[in-house]
């Protein structure tokens, strides 16, 4: 008999599990299926997968998120909204506006993008706060569930100290057991230029940088991966798309090649902040 109301308890609970991670695809889905997302970005979905990486990296109903470097938003567009309908909090950590040196066009950039996400019906009460290489913390310690960044790594790469510095900038604002989700181009199995100048970073630099910061590798996904990346490009990464650059003094380049690879090889990485 007792084991007959353990198994039935057991059941209920596995009915209840399964129920809530039902809800919460239900709920994603719907963010990134919005008809208010931006059409050219969520074109973008085929090679970024937002609910199998935000899946992977461990979004849930009720978290607070801080997203860092959102750049034009492309995932905003699903966090916030997901944020609104799950009882979450979304932070987007964009630009010092604090620190003199944060040029004119990124103070712009700063300002347009807060008033394109200012809009509590659709987006909720986004929160916005200062990233940077003087920048203070990103909110108070321990307050945060999960934070995300992607195709960012190599841009801290370029400032000597600044790949540290945002490390543990997430170290802080995590709870214990919260997560780092990471997306970046990956060099790998190449070697990684010096500072990631191409855009493309090896794994084991963003492993080290995270493990300098206390942050425990918990798991890599291929969800973002493109074996057609020979990674070997003209203009680096950014000679594919969505960039699709021209490379300096080339005349009446051909971008077809560089269409038919697609976007980046990336790595998909979450770690965790010990308990």
């Amino acid at each position: 008999m007792i084991r007959q109301r353990l198994s039935a308890a057991a059941g209920v609970l596995l009915a209840l599990v399964a129920t809530a991670a039902l809800a919460q695809d239900a709920v994603l889905q719907a963010a990134a299926a919005s008809p208010w997302r931006t059409a050219a970005l969520a074109e973008r979905d085929g090679w970024r997968h937002p609910v199998e990486t935000l899946a992977f990296w461990g979004l849930r109903p009720r978290a607070t998120v801080v997203e860092i470097s959102p750049g034009n938003g492309y995932w905003t567009e699903i966090l916030a909204p997901y944020a609104k309908a799950a009882g979450g909090r979304y932070v987007a950590a964009l630009a010092d506006v604090d620190n003199p040196e944060t040029s004119e066009a990124a103070r712009k950039g700063r300002a347009a993008f807060q008033a394109r996400f200012s809009d509590p019906a659709r987006y909720g009460a986004v929160d916005f706060v200062s990233f940077g290489a003087t920048s203070k913390p990103l909110g108070p310690a321990g307050s945060a569930d999960l934070v995300v960044t992607a195709r960012n790594v190599h841009n801290w790469m370029w400032k000597p100290g600044m790949l540290d510095k945002a490390m543990a900038d997430f170290f802080a604002v995590l709870k214990p057991g919260g997560t780092l989700g990471v997306e970046e181009h990956r060099a790998d199995p190449r070697p990684q230029v010096p500072d990631a100048k191409d855009g493309y970073v090896a794994v084991a630099t963003v492993k080290a940088a995270a493990e300098r910061a206390g942050f425990v590798l918990e798991a890599q996904s291929e969800v973002n991966a493109n074996p057609k990346d020979t990674k070997d490009h003209p203009a680096g990464v950014w000679t594919l798309p969505p960039t699709r650059q021209v490379p300096k003094g080339a005349v009446d380049f051909d971008h077809a090649k560089y269409d038919a690879i697609g976007e980046s090889d990336r790595m998909t990485l979450r770690f965790r902040k010990p308990a």
